[in-house]
């Protein structure tokens, strides 16, 4: 096996639980005539779900370690197939030191916010708390999750049609982005910015009660919190008639309304439409 020079054909290990990380990944070495030479995910994938589920819809071809031993199995595997880089993108594991010691040119992780702000399995909470943003930052990869130093970022305004599947697929494009100019940075040996711990911020799972949305709440309010909550998976709920129902998008109705917040101005066969805070919201099921 030959050892790769510069930015030539580089040798790339992806550690990924889910399928939008893997593609993230796969498509950049495509794109720059890389090759991705394995990738390593869990059978456990906490909040992405399965693991086997993302092997079936591989590539031919591709080589897989499904493995919780990261300090034994992967970073032995690793080892022999001597990597240039390590990427990961939504790995839910520490990647221990036996494996970051590993690549010629270094480890880098792929995480959807403009760090240090929402580091943690759930970035999206920051549009879930009020940031009008979407973040996507490529960072060296350190002991913390989501604390090394920053090669590339980039941030975007909230799309127009703000819905979970508008932010996943701009935290696409924008991580793109960012690992086009990260890698680069990385075999050249860029140290990165290293991030600021004042300005840091948790972003851990959801709750059970931030689930459900509060329909007393402004339009834009439930708006944005249906759609963060709906990133990866369709989580945001609503409390109609006394039943939970999963509410999988939000979009906004001309006209107003009188009504008291929570009712119920109109059934469709696939949802309702509901009077909010402020003004009417057409509700998906």
């Amino acid at each position: 096996m030959g050892v790769s020079h510069g930015m030539e054909g580089l040798r790339i290990v992806g550690l990924n639980a889910f399928m939008p990380g893997f593609r993230l990944v796969h498509e950049f070495a495509e794109r720059n005539g890389h090759e991705l030479v394995l990738v390593v995910t869990v059978p456990d994938a906490g909040r992405y779900g399965a693991s086997a589920p993302m092997v079936t819809e591989l590539p031919e071809g591709m080589n897989v370690l499904i493995t919780r031993k990261l300090r034994t199995v992967a970073a032995s595997v690793i080892d022999a197939l001597r990597p240039d880089v390590i990427i990961s993108a939504a790995f839910p594991r520490l990647i221990p030191a036996e494996i970051l010691e590993i690549p010629k040119f270094g480890a880098i992780n792929c995480h959807p916010s403009p760090l240090p702000a929402g580091r943690g399995p759930t970035p999206q909470r920051l549009i879930y708390e009020g940031d009008q943003r979407v973040g996507a930052s490529v960072h060296r990869t350190a002991a913390g999750f989501d604390t090394g130093s920053i090669l590339a970022q980039r941030i975007a305004p909230l799309p127009e049609d703000l819905n979970g599947s508008a932010i996943m697929a701009s935290w696409g494009e924008l991580l793109r982005a960012c690992l086009d100019e990260a890698v680069p940075k990385l075999v050249a040996g860029d140290p990165g910015i290293p991030q600021d711990p004042a300005q840091a911020s948790d972003a851990p799972f959801f709750t059970d009660a931030e689930r459900v949305l509060d329909l007393t709440e402004p339009s834009a309010v439930v708006r944005r919190k249906a759609a963060a909550l709906n990133v990866t998976s369709n989580e945001a709920t609503v409390r109609l008639g006394g039943t939970t129902y999963v509410i999988a998008r939000t979009d906004v109705v001309l006209g107003e309304s009188r009504a008291a917040p929570g009712t119920v101005l109109a059934e469709h066969d696939d949802g309702w439409t509901v009077q909010t805070g402020d003004l009417p919201l057409r509700l998906t099921r």
